[in-house]
C-alpha cells in the first residue's frame, strides 16, 4: 500500500474515531470504553483535559512499548498518541452531536459512537502506517509474555476500568458490552481499508488501444 493512499485512511480514521470518543462521553453515564473511563476519571480527578490525559496516557505506553519491543513503535504511533486527545478537546468544545433527550435517544448516542470508534479504529489500523499506543502496548505484552493477544487485552482492560473505576470514573453496563460491538465492526472496516488500500495502490492499467487491434 502506498504512503499517498495510506495517508489519507490513516486521518479519516483517526477523525472518525475521535469523534466516535467525544459522542460516546456525551452519554457516558451509560458507560464508555475502559481506556475512556481512566481518561475521564484523571480529568474530574486531576484537571486538565480529557484529550490532554489522553495524549499523556498515551505517550506513556509509547516510552513502555519503547522498553519491551520498539518494533510496534513508528511514526503512525506517535501520530496517534498526539492527534486523538486534541481531536476529541476540538469536537468536545464543538458539541456537534446528535441531541439525546431519553434513555432511548442516549443508548443510540452511544451505539452510534461504538461503531464510529469501531469504523475510525479499523480505517487508521488498516492504513499500516503504525500501531495506536495501546495497540502496540498490548502486542508488546502479548510478545514477551508469550500470551494471546484477546488475553491480553482483557487483562490490560481490566486493570485500567479497575484504576479508571477507584479513581471515579463512569463505570455503567455498556462499558463491559462495548467490545463485543465495536470489535466485529473494527474487523470489518480494518479488512476493507485493506483491501481498498491494496486496489488504489495498484498501478493504472494502459487503455487498449482500440485502433490497433
Amino acid at each position: 500500500m502506498k504512503l499517498r493512499v495510506q495517508t489519507p485512511f490513516f486521518i479519516l480514521g483517526l477523525i472518525i474515531f475521535s469523534y466516535g470518543i467525544s459522542t460516546a462521553i456525551q452519554v457516558q453515564h451509560l458507560g464508555v470504553h475502559p481506556w475512556d473511563v481512566l481518561n475521564i476519571a484523571l480529568f474530574e480527578k486531576f484537571g486538565l483535559t480529557i484529550g490532554t490525559w489522553a495524549v499523556l496516557v498515551g505517550l506513556f505506553l509509547v516510552i513502555v512499548s519503547f522498553f519491551l519491543d520498539r518494533s510496534y513503535i513508528n511514526i503512525g504511533t506517535f501520530l496517534n498518541a498526539l492527534a486523538v486527545g486534541p481531536l476529541v478537546d476540538l469536537f468536545l468544545y464543538l458539541e456537534i452531536f446528535p441531541k439525546s433527550s431519553s434513555i432511548f435517544t442516549d443508548v443510540l448516542v452511544l451505539i452510534l459512537g461504538i461503531v464510529l470508534m469501531g469504523i475510525g479504529g479499523g480505517m487508521y489500523s488498516g492504513a499500516r502506517i503504525g500501531a495506536g499506543p495501546r495497540d502496540g502496548f498490548m502486542l508488546s505484552i502479548s510478545d514477551k509474555l508469550g500470551m494471546s493477544i484477546s488475553r491480553v487485552r482483557i487483562m490490560v482492560e481490566s486493570i485500567v476500568l479497575l484504576l479508571g473505576w477507584l479513581l471515579g470514573g463512569p463505570v455503567f453496563i455498556f462499558t463491559f458490552v462495548i467490545t463485543f460491538i465495536q470489535s466485529p465492526i473494527y474487523q470489518y472496516a480494518y479488512l476493507m481499508t485493506t483491501k481498498w488500500g491494496s486496489k488504489l495502490s495498484e498501478p493504472l492499467k494502459p487503455k487498449k488501444d482500440v485502433r490497433s487491434a
